[in-house]
């Protein structure tokens, strides 16, 4: 394969280098695990997007990069996935093998932009028949601490046995990865991309390499020459065809001369992955909030369209404490879509933290279920309640880090204002207040000058009345161009 262009597109599955500018013996490697150093004995090189074309998350808004910590690539850049709910990730199983603490960060067509929403992994399900990347079953559901806020719902729609006949020879697939774009990674890019790989019959022309092609349980595309072909960092990245993600990038010869192979979809590993899924189809975002008693407070909720496509959903509220009401906007939703979740306090509702439990029931009969939680402020001097949703971000020199303030209590708007911010930092609250029980949105800039450290910014609400309430939101500087822990 010719060495790649600067700012081709990258759809690694194997992330695993060689001296990349000498050709390795024809193995095999997974996509990400070894981004940046030399194989490990027994594994061979892999791939990531070659010649492919600049992406945004518009295109295919599932999409969210796998991070680890100790990792070579800019802000630990491993892998690549696809949301198909609200804290769940599909991607490749290798990509939970190498060392260093998981996350994913979501949102950003380039993840040195600074920004974006990041959240932790609590739980890596790979297949139960699992091995290693070239004996098949290479696919993972993660389970991460927050719901990711994919916008309108749309989170990736996955095949299942149901699709068996869904992808053939000759069908053209699209990929996405944010992965390396030449073999040395000289660009240090870690811009999202995208690329069209035709599938190939595997039986027949995917077989010397490895432990050898397996039909049944992956997917041979691309070219024999790999002139597009998958890099390091694009594990775990879809391969989309007729809208379903079909494959998920597994490994390729060592060289990158050669076909991209995926884990496939249209069979067993699907339903597998359906039944990770199970009802988690429904989520909040906000999980947590906060209103006086007398007042309201909103949040969102998330829908996901479940494997056998989209479908109306009825939406309700179970453990209400006495004087709340629960307003959907819509009542009803078609899965895949968003509504607005509006709680009414009575003035003689109980204060403190209620758990309440939102449920979407599908015509089909499926059920999803997600927990939010309802904090009830008494009127008392002093009762203002301020939130940070995150609570904390991570950003390099110049760049910027979003989050929403939430504020309750007191009488008339609550103002919004900060201290705490390190030198050269600014602060935008829009709007500069809010009504009680309301939120907006902060900008928080860095400086190229800021000193690099960790910085508790104190986020405070003042009410007409003059009462106060504050909340701390932590801010980590790093230096420019280098990786973070990210929002949390």
């Amino acid at each position: 394969m010719k060495r790649p262009r600067p700012g081709a597109a990258s759809l690694a599955a194997a992330a695993v280098l060689l001296p990349l500018l000498v050709a390795a013996a024809p193995g095999h490697a997974p996509a990400a695990n070894y981004e940046g150093g030399t194989v490990p004995a027994g594994a061979d090189a892999g791939p990531s997007f070659h010649n492919g074309q600049p992406a945004t998350v518009d295109e295919f808004p599932a999409v969210i990069a796998g991070l680890r910590e100790g990792g070579t690539r800019p802000r630990g850049q491993s892998c690549t996935g696809s949301v198909i709910a609200p804290r769940k990730v599909l991607i490749a199983a290798h990509c939970a093998d190498a060392a260093g603490e998981k996350s994913f960060l979501y949102g950003l067509d380039d993840l040195d932009a600074g920004g974006g929403f990041r959240t932790a992994v609590v739980e890596y399900a790979k297949h139960p028949r699992y091995v290693n990347f070239d004996q098949g079953y290479d696919v993972a559901v993660v389970t991460v601490a927050d719901d990711i806020p994919v916008p309108g719902g749309r989170y990736a729609r996955f095949a299942t046995s149901a699709d068996a006949g869904l992808v053939t020879p000759g069908d053209n697939g699209l990929g996405f990865g944010y992965g390396k774009k030449e073999f040395d990674d000289s660009s240090r890019d870690v811009t999202l991309a995208k690329a069209t790989l035709p599938v190939v019959d595997g039986d027949r022309v995917c077989q010397g390499v490895g432990a050898g092609f397996k039909s049944a349980t992956m997917i041979c595309a691309g070219y024999a020459d790999g002139r597009t072909a998958i890099l390091p960092g694009d594990s775990g990245g879809p391969l989309v065809v007729a809208g379903k993600v079909v494959g998920v990038a597994s490994w390729s010869r060592s060289d990158f001369k050669w076909y991209s192979v995926y884990a496939r979809l249209t069979n067993d590993m699907g339903d597998w992955v359906a039944r990770q899924v199970g009802d988690s189809t429904v989520g909040v975002s906000p999980a947590g909030v906060t209103a006086p008693a007398g007042g309201h407070v909103s949040t969102t909720v998330t829908t996901a369209a479940g494997p056998t496509g989209p479908e109306q959903a009825t939406l309700s509220a179970s453990g209400l404490p006495a004087g709340v009401r629960a307003l959907f906007q819509p009542a009803a939703v078609r899965t895949g879509s968003n509504a607005k979740l509006t709680f009414e306090v009575a003035a003689t509702a109980p204060s403190g933290t209620h758990p309440i439990t939102v449920t979407a029931t599908t015509a089909s009969g499926r059920t999803g279920t997600a927990p939010v939680t309802l904090t009830v402020r008494g009127q008392n001097p002093g009762d203002v309640a301020v939130t940070a949703n995150p609570s904390s971000a991570s950003v390099s020199q110049g760049f910027f880090a979003r989050f929403t303030v939430g504020a309750s209590g007191g009488a008339g708007d609550l103002a919004l204002s900060a201290t705490g911010l390190p030198a050269g930092a600014t602060i935008r609250f829009s709007p500069p207040a809010v009504t009680p029980g309301g939120s907006g949105t902060a900008l928080l800039w860095t400086g190229f000058q800021t000193p690099p450290g960790t910085y508790p910014v104190v986020i405070r609400a003042t009410a007409a009345d003059g009462r106060t309430g504050t909340a701390t939101f932590t801010l980590t500087v790093t230096g420019w161009g280098t990786s973070g822990r990210g929002v949390a």
